[in-house]
């Protein structure tokens, strides 16, 4: 680092603490000191966010020293986690304590910059002194600098903002928050551009840092908007050396994992966590984050670790992380609430209980420990099934390999539009045009139509018309003039209704006597419990005293027993490159196997270095299901297997390793198909690798028939009328239409109750799209969907962020071209690979009916099935098809017979022909066809299904 890029004093502090920069430190500095926009991707622990403070602060230094510091806001740095937010600011003073040392030390004057955060966390005395004395560096989320954006004091402080660090962007860019944050930064533009305080029109510089991202310029292009600005991009490579293994337990992994292989995984976290310092372990939900810690609490001690997720309260997370940070706890285990960079010291080892779905996830959860500069990752994987398992191997593959998942930026979303052209009109009158123009440079809405643009402000200065009047109009529109301000009331809705953020409906936990905030609950979990109930939260024990409308008033239990809350809705859907890797493995596995299961076997160890005991379950197990479908399902090679179970019921699994996102959409569009063909509500699932569908024992078709119940010219139109026809729909509006302030949240300063919500969801679908809720006898063929804003952004949810309809159109197509290949088979039992599905858990579930009607529970489960046993369930007995086709066969020894027999067939019907005018040839014709032609027979556990197809019997087609 040259001394000429710093000031004197900045420098040497530098090198006095760190010595030397490193390669993105170096790269990225000379950018951000000539104000260029910059994108800095590296590994965690690369120094990321001090690459980009330090050019920031020491601009400070140098206006300080110039000609001082104002009371106004010069950088603003966002940060997606309130955590994260106070971690910064916290980290910040040691630079800035140290840089003040070093002028002292120099003989010049004391330049004091100041650093706060501003969140929701903020109290409202911080917030005033804020106001009246602003902080050189302002630290914030997206959802707090939207709030900002709509005070007049918020703007106030921040039209005079230089600099804007985005921190973490790749944890915005895919979602809604994202749209929300680069509406935000437009704004922030438009009157940082427009400001009094600037009049020498410098522009406002953007920083985006970043850990793991692909591709890396669709995220540069995010940041900087649809704008002809270039972005120069600090690329450091996320390829580093990392310590990586699988852990398995001794005991074969199954489809669901056994008590006694969870408490083999108990004991080996156990040896694991007293190996090292401190470790951080990784859960993909909150429930399995309290189960864990209670179980480790049990044999490390329950002052050596705790639970942290997003359902405790601040106050336990902020004291978790500094007793982890500080060394007074060995271990802990969290969700994504510590994915991304918070500061909790040093971690030796992270662990991963389950798959983290995504290769970005597992990276970001791993970077967590050797955080330090140069320092090595060390990460242990932890499946939990046979297709974890799976999963877990090309998840290792994959990084190995240096993949990385491909991030996509959606289009910008309309009711977060909705809230931002509100929460804007509500501080300034603003031309149609201009704001539009405004709008589309942020790079998800540089799409947006004007026709788009011009029904969402109808629909805000319209409102919605009810029996109790007009509601919802925020906005007064002059359509001669194109003018646009904000009607009473507007600002206010939108400061209180602020953000993205779905509302779950937890109940909060409220310790009594103290009325101490100590988390949040799920809804149904408060319904389903009692005044006196047990359970855990932050691995400690309440006691339920009272439930009220929306919380759960407790009382320490003192450590006794406690039952497990349970939250729902939280399935991360695996990632598209992880789905290829997980294909391309069961591929490799599939060749290797030509030579033998040792030479597999052999391979695995070798080439992917994972462990002998983990190699032998995986090739066990692909062993078995290729023995039991004649292969193994791959994306190019897709398995529709059929079996009966123990009440005589059908199930159809579809082996597709497209990821739950697809095999959603598909098994929606199949179900819907099914429906209207068999005139039955069926059941069905999906799951990473496999969907089920569940008919009953009357429906007799052709296996190979159902790959072309769906085509990919269709589709589309057929998943929206099966969206509108499950739950999915209803929370998805609800969600939209909140977002968009159809709905409020939080009304006179209260909270909205959670039925209220609901009520007032069905209450504006009513009035927007009435087929929604309609009686189904009024409503002949399709409902018709109208052409509204929010019902428009409800679908688009629907269909490309719960599912992935394009993946889907693309997987038809490529049946329909015979590019990827289809099999059939019918099997005696379900197969290895259809254990998983037959067990799902209700977030997999394509219906509303419960978990315990459930045809799949009627199949009988297998916890282990030897490979050269499972080639038995693919296998027909002759003799018994010989048996069945003779007895399902008519007798026909006569006219009279012959007769019986056509009528049964349905060929005849009692007013076309008497039976005494059934003509004699007919009797050896149809002799004859028996002889010739039997029916297609089908082998199954417990019995055999026989169907006459008219289209393959030209013989009794003619007779008839």
């Amino acid at each position: 680092m040259s001394t000429l890029l710093f000031h004197p004093a900045v420098d040497l502090w530098f090198r006095r603490r760190f010595v030397t920069p490193t390669p993105a430190q170096a790269e990225a500095w000379p950018a951000v000191k000539q104000r260029r926009h910059t994108l800095i991707a590296a590994p965690t622990g690369s120094g990321k966010t001090l690459a980009a403070f330090l050019a920031a602060i020491d601009d400070l230094v140098r206006i300080g020293l110039e000609s001082g510091l104002e009371d106004q806001v010069y950088v603003l740095y966002v940060s997606p986690l309130k955590a994260l937010s106070n971690d910064i600011e916290k980290n910040l003073r040691e630079p800035l304590q140290g840089i003040t040392d070093e002028l002292t030390c120099s003989q010049l004057h004391d330049v004091q910059i100041r650093a706060q955060v501003r969140t929701g966390d903020t109290p409202p005395g911080d917030r005033e002194k804020m106001r009246k004395k602003p902080p050189h560096i302002l630290v914030t989320t997206p959802e707090s600098l939207y709030i900002l954006l709509t005070s007049a004091s918020g703007r106030a402080m921040l039209q005079t903002v230089r600099t804007v660090i985005v921190d973490e962007i790749h944890a915005l860019t895919p979602n809604k928050r994202g749209a929300h944050l680069a509406l935000s930064l437009e704004r922030l533009q438009h009157l940082v551009d427009h400001s009094e305080k600037n009049p020498g029109g410098h522009r406002l510089t953007r920083i985006g840092l970043s850990a793991t991202q692909k591709p890396i310029e669709t995220v540069a292009q995010f940041l900087t908007g649809a704008r002809d600005e270039a972005c120069t991009i600090i690329d450091s490579g996320y390829v580093r050396e990392r310590d990586l293994a699988i852990e398995v337990p001794g005991s074969p992994l199954s489809a669901v994992m056994a008590n006694e292989i969870w408490q083999e995984l108990y004991n080996r976290l156990t040896e694991l966590i007293n190996e090292h310092r401190t470790t951080l372990i990784f859960v993909n939900n909150r429930r399995l984050a309290e189960r864990a810690a209670r179980f480790l609490a049990e044999r490390i001690g329950e002052d050596n670790i705790t639970a942290h997720h997003g359902s405790l309260a601040r106050e336990h997370r902020l004291d978790a992380e500094q007793r982890l940070k500080h060394g007074r706890l060995k271990a802990m285990v969290a969700t994504a609430s510590l994915e991304l960079g918070i500061d909790i010291g040093d971690v030796d080892l992270v662990c991963q209980i389950g798959s983290p779905r995504a290769i970005a996830t597992f990276l970001q959860r791993v970077g967590r420990s050797g955080h330090a500069v140069g320092a090595i990752p060390k990460g242990r994987l932890f499946p939990q099934s046979r297709d974890d398992l799976v999963e877990c191997v090309a998840l290792l593959d994959a990084v190995q390999r240096g993949e990385l998942d491909v991030l996509r930026v959606p289009k910008g979303s309309l009711d977060v539009l909705a809230q931002h052209i509100i929460a804007e009109l509500s501080q300034r009158e603003w031309d149609e045009d201009e704001l539009f123009e405004c709008i589309v440079r942020a790079w998800p809405y540089r799409e947006l139509t004007r026709e788009i643009y011009d029904d969402v402000l109808t629909m805000l200065a319209d409102g919605f018309s009810t029996r109790r009047g007009r509601r919802s109009a925020y906005v007064y529109r002059d359509v001669v003039n194109k003018r646009l301000r904000a009607r009473k009331g507007a600002r206010i809705t939108a400061v209180t209704n602020a953000g993205a953020i779905p509302d779950q409906f937890d109940y909060e936990v409220i310790m009594e006597p103290q009325g101490q905030f100590v988390g949040s609950v799920n809804e149904d979990f408060a319904f389903e419990s009692l005044a006196g109930d047990i359970f855990q939260l932050g691995n400690t024990s309440y006691r339920i005293l009272r439930i009220e409308r929306g919380t759960v008033r407790v009382e320490d239990a003192h450590g006794q027993p406690p039952n497990i809350p349970f939250w729902f809705g939280e399935a991360p859907g695996r990632s598209a490159a992880l789905s290829f890797a997980v294909s391309r493995l069961r591929e490799n596995v599939e060749e290797k196997l030509v030579d033998g299961m040792d030479a597999c076997i052999e391979w695995l160890v070798n080439e992917l270095r994972i462990s002998g005991q983990a190699a032998v379950q995986l090739v066990e197990y692909l062993a078995a299901a290729r023995n039991a479908l004649g292969v193994l399902p791959k994306q190019n090679h897709i398995v529709f297997e059929r079996f009966f179970d123990e009440a005589g019921d059908q199930h159809i699994v579809i082996h597709s390793p497209y990821g739950s996102r697809l095999n959603r959409a598909w098994g929606l569009a199949l179900r819907k198909k099914f429906c209207r063909k068999f005139n039955f509500e069926l059941q069905a699932a999906a799951l990473e690798d496999s969907i089920v569908i569940s008919l009953g024992a009357t429906h007799s078709f052709p296996l190979d028939d159902v790959q072309h119940y769906v085509k990919a010219a269709t589709v589309r139109e057929t998943l929206m009328q099966a969206v509108l026809a499950v739950p999915l729909f209803m929370t998805r509006w609800r969600w939209v239409a909140s977002i968009a302030l159809a709905l409020q949240r939080n009304r006179n300063g209260k909270r909205v109750p959670a039925q209220f919500q609901r009520m007032d969801a069905e209450d504006l679908v009513a009035v927007v799209f009435p087929d929604q809720i309609a009686c189904q006898d009024n409503i002949v063929g399709e409902r018709e969907i109208p052409d509204h804003p929010l019902v428009s952004q409800t679908l688009y949810d629907c269909l490309h962020d719960a599912m992935d309809i394009e993946a889907l159109q693309n997987l038809l197509s490529a049946i329909e071209s015979n590019t990827v290949q289809v099999s059939c088979c019918d099997l005696a039992g379900a197969s290895p690979l259809a254990q998983e599905i037959l067990s799902a858990r209700p977030y997999a579930f394509l219906d509303d009916a419960p978990a315990e009607e459930r045809r799949t529970q009627a199949v009988s489960a297998r916890r282990f099935i030897d490979p050269a046993e499972a080639g038995e369930l693919g296998r027909l007995n002759p003799e018994a098809i010989v048996l069945v086709a003779e007895q399902a066969w008519p007798q026909v020894n006569n006219a009279d017979d012959l007769y019986d027999a056509l009528m049964r067939l349905g060929y005849l019907r009692e007013d076309d022909i008497t039976r005494a005018d059934v003509p004699a040839e007919w009797h050896d014709c149809f002799s004859q066809l028996v002889a010739q032609q039997r029916a297609t027979v089908l082998h199954t556990a417990n019995h055999l299904t026989l169907w006459v197809c008219a289209e393959r019997l030209p013989l009794l087609q003619a007779l008839y």
